[in-house]
């Protein structure tokens, strides 16, 4: 062979061996390793979790992992607002949907995914008069005939949020009619659950979860946490809100199952929503949190939702005066209503790690050490619909078209008068909400108990829409040619620890990290990598955003620690994207210049893309008219890694 030959096929060799370390980067989204390819490097046999010890593999296992994308938030109309919105698919439609299936839409079309196929879906729908709806919706159902449901069934958008507020109202209050909580009822509904998750898992190529929304919203505060079983081993019935409100009774029930061999985890979402509430630093009932607290909170909630389209929870522009990303699709109202939230501590999850960790420091225990996950919360039995250009929005017949959403002009106008309204706007909650999320996991197969696992250990990450792939190690004795080594994965989990994970000290030795990002063939451009540190110095908790990785072979200033702007932007009068900007992959090892051996911290991966069109956009796009004058044109989709946790004392 010719030397200029020889040359062209090592580099193919090596860049076939970094692509499958990093779970298939550069193959189609969830697409896995083909049947019987040997793994290209394997980490360190304590490290495998206990679904890689099976003898029974399925295709695609690798014992580096792969990167899965689903979705762990969906309604379907056994919900009781997803059925008020019109909503008529069921979980079999929602399932069909996450594998490419096109379903009806309540407002009268058909909608189906852009994107790939999802690896893993779960039908959350609310626990709280689950089933009920569609029987009070039936003439033959005693239902149908309290008082409470007439005009419950209106195909008028206006009648729909009428009678959603009635229910919220009755919910709330405690007023709603005692037959609509019939066990009875919860049970076929429950049952109907489970045996679409049965049907649809196909381990090895789509793995179902039984789930459940819990739905807790005391004062209309967001409580709310999405409850996933491991197996088809599930209680006779849900625990509701309507049974207590406190998630530590919630928790509790939890650890009652799972001692007769349930296995279980709950994950919360929307702290944006809870004015404070779900990641307050008191109990429920406002006694000081102990370690037992700590425990029982982060045994059943080891993960927390960052983003899905009622608003991203990372982080409130005002707690993060210093992170000019901050300001990302966020939303300041209550979850249901108009009401705007007043209290941002305790409803980020960014600060919360930061309460965590000083409670660590100066208590003991940390009742806020948790991983990310995205999800969409669809009301459309539609998971994964979080595509900006295919956007069909959430809640069923009442924002399933541009107008309804306020993203074209009002009165089939060409134009937006001068005094369209903003933020204060009934359709405000519309507008705020955004093309997101999902939930990724590094699991060494597609199936139940691996992702389970992976969800469990917390090597998980979270994204705003796009399969953006992200691996996150820490570690003392990496070497320096780490990120050009075919064995990068296995090098990474035997000589460090990966998201999720605590780090312990080493005597004399800084830590290094490992940050490697790659795009989503079918989106943008990676615009920079950034590490997001939390510390505490003299009894308060601090943070910093570092960039680490620049595109463009733009210089690092280590000084401020920014990358330059790549000059990337967006043709809005097509959308198009500056493709000639940004990078396919981010890949860096980094040093922490700020360390110290003594400080407690955390820290968590931040990938941007190049800015892209967000959904309102597309839609005055399609249109025909200009965006939206008080919408942002466009945004930057990010995705984020859980955070590893720098322990430097027991």
């Amino acid at each position: 062979m010719k030397p200029q030959r020889r040359r062209i096929a090592a580099r193919l060799l090596a860049a076939a061996a970094l692509m499958a370390a990093l779970g298939g980067a550069g193959a189609a989204p969830g697409q896995a390793q083909k049947p019987g390819a040997k793994p290209s490097a394997r980490p360190a046999p304590a490290k495998a979790p206990a679904a890689a010890k099976s003898a029974a593999r399925l295709p695609g296992y690798n014992t580096d992992r792969n990167a899965y994308f689903g979705d762990l938030h969906v309604h379907t109309g056994l919900s009781f607002d997803a059925y008020i919105f019109n909503v008529r698919a069921m979980p079999d439609d929602a399932y069909r949907f996450a594998k490419g299936d096109p379903i009806g839409h309540a407002a009268g079309f058909d909608i189906r995914l852009a994107g790939g196929p999802l690896d893993f879906t779960a039908v959350t729908d609310h626990s709280e008069y689950i089933g009920a709806m569609r029987e009070a919706n039936d003439p033959a159902s005693p239902l149908h005939k309290l008082p409470f449901v007439q005009g419950l069934f209106s195909p008028d958008p206006k009648q729909i949020t009428a009678a959603f507020g009635r229910m919220v109202a009755g919910f709330e209050s405690g007023k709603m009619p005692k037959e609509f909580s019939d066990p009875a009822i919860a049970g076929r509904a429950w049952t109907e659950i489970q045996q679409a998750a049965a049907r649809h898992n196909d381990p090895g190529r789509f793995t179902t979860f039984v789930a459940y929304e819990y739905t807790s919203a005391p004062d209309g505060r967001n409580l709310h946490r999405n409850v996933i079983f491991r197996t088809a081993k599930v209680p006779e019935l849900p625990y509701t809100a309507v049974v207590s409100n406190n998630p530590e009774n919630l928790w509790k029930t939890m650890d009652a199952w799972r001692a007769k061999g349930v296995d279980v985890l709950a994950i919360p979402h929307n702290s944006n929503g809870s004015d404070g509430l779900m990641f307050e630093t008191t109990k429920r009932d406002g006694t000081p949190m102990d370690k037992a607290y700590a425990e029982l909170r982060m045994r059943n909630e080891p993960l927390a939702e960052i983003t899905q389209i009622k608003g991203t929870s990372e982080v409130h522009p005002s707690l993060a005066p210093n992170d000019e990303w901050a300001n990302f699709e966020i939303m300041e109202r209550y979850i249901g209503s108009n009401k705007p939230v007043t209290k941002f501590h305790g409803g980020y999850v960014r600060e919360a790690l930061k309460d965590g960790i000083l409670m660590r420091e100066t208590k003991g225990f940390n009742p806020f050490k948790f991983g990310f996950i995205g999800s969409s919360d669809t009301h459309n039995a539609a998971p994964g619909s979080v595509e900006e250009r295919n956007y069909f929005s959430k809640v069923g017949r009442a924002d399933g078209l541009p107008a309804q959403r306020g993203s074209v002009p009002p009165g089939d106008a060409k134009t937006w008068p001068a005094d369209t309204p903003d933020s204060a706007h009934a359709l405000a909650p519309y507008q705020a909400w955004g093309a997101s999320g999902l939930a990724g996991v590094w699991a060494e197969e597609n199936s139940r108990e691996a992702i389970f696992a992976a969800l469990r250990r917390k090597e998980t990450f979270a994204t705003s829409g796009p399969r953006i792939r992200i691996r996150f190690f820490a570690g003392y004795d990496f070497p320096d040619d780490l990120t050009h080594r075919g064995d990068l994965v296995r090098e990474a989990y035997a000589k460090g620890v990966p998201m999720g994970s605590d780090l312990a000290p080493s005597k004399g030795k800084p830590p290094r990290f490992l940050v490697w990002g790659v795009r989503d063939p079918n989106s943008g451009y990676l615009q920079r990598a950034q590490i997001v540190k939390g510390w505490v110095e003299n009894g308060v908790a601090k943070e910093q955003v570092f960039d680490v990785a620049c595109s463009d072979k733009l210089p690092l200033n280590k000084t401020t620690w920014r990358c330059p702007d790549n000059g990337a932007g967006v043709n809005l009068a097509t959308c198009e994207p500056d493709r000639l900007k940004g990078d396919v992959e981010l890949r860096t090892l980094w040093t922490d210049p700020t360390f110290k051996p003594g400080q407690r911290a955390f820290y968590y991966v931040r990938v941007l893309e190049n800015p892209s069109c967000r959904w309102s956009t597309w839609d005055a796009l399609r249109n025909g008219t200009p965006p939206n004058p008080t919408l942002a044109k466009t945004i930057m989709e990010r995705a984020w890694s859980s955070p590893i946790w720098y322990e430097p004392k027991a």
